[in-house]
């Protein structure tokens, strides 16, 4: 009955016990503090650092060359999670992992946690490191994260990748809302033994902030939200990506897909109908898989490259 409560628990925050324990493998198999070394992907981090936005010291890592991509996590998560992921995107880009508030190696603040306040600091991320605008791809959280930025400050936004992110609370199968309610800090003693808390231990700058991460994901998971009326003013090109079995639901995605002005007729034997908007369905893949899946990568990869 606990691990059904665990499994729960992280479907609603957008981790697995099976991604926290491969981050683990990366670092050390023991739950000690990793050195930086340990910590990072498959390739090494070019540069690494916090960057001092609206009053948080926002720890980011540096993958690749190229074109920017702002890599954003799901919640109880941090940029670890992507795995494999990360690094075949940094093939071909330079790729920026970012731990939002209160995850992985970015302190908690005296504010609440919100999608946008999370996003205007992914703004301001992007104007520190110097760049006139980046690609941003978020999932779960991240996604909502990611798309806040895109309707907050869409100057610095140049192409965007939602992963199992939908627009509205009511998005979510009941399975996943029930998720969400059950996260607080009264869970998070319960939690000490699982490794998605010995991920947070073992990068977290305070520790005994865990509590208060689980309460501010309460009431940030659990506030209804609409964010439907910002949709079709985002003109920027725009890629949803969801599982065939994920925790937000496959008719919200194709909602979400027409909203941005995708799905609207038959783009023509030339292709020349189709819109900015695209929908990827991957096959056989759930919430807690997507992240780290190669179809991802291969999904994503295109639809940045292109002009």
């Amino acid at each position: 009955m606990l691990k059904r409560t665990f499994i729960t628990l992280i479907a609603a925050a957008g981790l697995t016990l099976t991604a926290s324990a491969a981050t683990l493998a990366q670092t050390d198999p023991t739950p000690t503090t990793p050195t930086h070394e340990e910590s990072q992907m498959s390739g090494s981090a070019s540069d690494s650092g916090y960057a001092p936005v609206n009053g948080i010291e926002l720890y980011y890592e540096i993958y690749g060359e190229g074109q920017p991509l702002i890599l954003l996590h799901g919640g109880l998560g941090a940029i670890e999670m992507f795995g494999p992921v990360l690094s075949t995107l940094a093939e071909g880009r330079q790729v920026i992992g970012v731990d939002l508030q209160g995850h992985g190696r970015t302190a908690d603040i005296d504010r609440p946690l919100t999608f946008e306040a999370m996003a205007d600091d992914v703004a301001a991320l992007i104007t520190y490191l110097g760049f006139e605008n980046a690609d941003v791809m978020g999932y779960s959280l991240g996604g909502g994260v990611a798309l806040q930025t895109a309707i907050r400050h869409p100057e610095v936004v140049r192409k965007l990748v939602l992963v199992s992110t939908p627009y509205q609370f009511h998005g979510w199968y009941p399975e996943a809302l029930a998720g969400m309610a059950q996260m607080s800090a009264a869970a998070a003693e319960g939690m000490k033994q699982t490794p998605m808390y010995q991920t947070y231990a073992a990068l977290a700058p305070r520790v005994e902030d865990f509590p208060v991460l689980l309460d501010k994901l309460n009431t940030l998971l659990t506030t209804d939200y609409d964010w439907s009326a910002d949709i079709p003013n985002i003109k920027l090109p725009v890629l949803l990506v969801v599982g065939d079995a994920d925790s937000v639901r496959t008719s919200h995605a194709v909602a979400f897909f027409e909203l941005l002005g995708g799905g609207q007729k038959d783009a023509g034997w030339d292709g020349s109908g189709m819109s900015t908007a695209q929908l990827a369905v991957l096959p056989a893949t759930t919430h807690y898989s997507i992240f780290m899946s190669p179809l991802l990568a291969s999904t994503v990869a295109p639809f940045l490259d292109a002009p």
